[in-house]
């Protein structure tokens, strides 16, 4: 048995953990709840200290700035837990509606540990270092996210490569940031399911509130869809390959990975709203192509 094969199996049979980039930014101050409130998607004010929640940052077109998590860890102290790499960018959007407010942003030199998998609700997460310990549930598969500035993997838990995640990502449809989600994207493409989980559709106004609230009221058609793609061959195609139907470009593979449940490389990609759920499509980039399927999320 493969490595690979063992921290794929455990995470779709029992549990493993792996480390994952997440950045950490705390918003401190009197006015930090009141701030918040008007600029994210989820009903901060209604968040009791230890609660959390997942929440649009939006600009003011509805288009995508970060899709994060937010804490609240004290009466005048939240954290936003964001993708690596977006952190600098989450403080950046916020500082340009922060005006002649008490509520001061610093980064945070924290870590995430993940746990996925059948298992991983009944893992003792107790000594592991943990600030902040949430379930996450990967539409369908249970996992736990544990953050701190020193996290340390569980007793007894299989520690798998990253790349075993993200492959069990992929086939989830979990999406995350410069990849799935960008400034491009807009919620309503993600899905319904991405919208429910973000979005509070009782609180007050908020940054890029109204194309949310138009598409969700009006049941409107999003441009795009996120889909995954099963590959028909053994070739594993990059990230960026045209999603070719009818002989037109359709989209782009965002995320690829190896789905050892299927036995084929499999993808996610945002897609024109007109290749339907089980269509046949080709993939094409520089120097190389292979035929593949388009199918729903999530695909095991």
């Amino acid at each position: 048995m493969t490595d690979v094969t063992s921290d794929y199996l455990a995470l779709r049979r029992g549990v493993a953990a792996a480390a994952v980039d997440r950045d950490v930014v705390a918003v401190r101050g009197a006015d930090a709840v009141a701030f918040l409130q008007g600029q994210l998607s989820a009903d901060v004010a209604a968040l009791g200290v230890g609660g959390h929640a997942w929440s649009l940052l939006l600009e003011p077109q509805g288009r995508l700035d970060a899709w994060l998590r937010v804490w609240r860890t004290g009466e005048q102290e939240l954290l936003l837990d964001v993708d690596g790499g977006w952190g600098e960018r989450t403080i950046a959007r916020l500082d340009r509606f922060r005006l002649r407010v008490d509520a001061r942003l610093e980064p945070l030199a924290w870590r995430c540990v993940a746990l996925r998998g059948p298992a991983a609700p009944g893992v003792d997460t107790g000594a592991c270092g943990a600030e902040l310990v949430a379930g996450v549930d990967w539409r369908g598969l249970p996992g736990v996210d544990l953050l701190g500035p020193e996290v340390a993997v569980p007793d007894g838990v299989h520690v798998a490569d990253p790349l075993a995640l993200r492959s069990v990502r992929i086939e989830q449809g979990w999406p995350v940031m410069g990849h799935e989600l960008d400034e491009t994207v807009i919620p309503a493409e993600v899905g319904q399911w991405f919208v429910d989980l973000s979005v509070s559709f009782t609180k007050g106004c908020y940054v890029g509130q109204e194309l949310v609230a138009r598409m969700d009221s009006r049941g409107g058609t999003a441009p795009r869809q996120l889909r995954g793609v099963t590959v028909r061959t053994n070739v594993l195609p990059p990230e960026g390959a045209a999603v070719i139907h009818d002989g037109r470009d359709r989209g782009r593979l965002a995320s690829v990975g190896e789905s050892l449940d299927l036995r084929a490389p499999v993808a996610l990609a945002l897609v024109h709203r007109s290749v339907p759920v089980g269509a046949e499509v080709e993939l094409r980039w520089d120097g190389g192509s292979a035929p593949a399927q388009v199918v729903e999320l999530p695909m095991c």
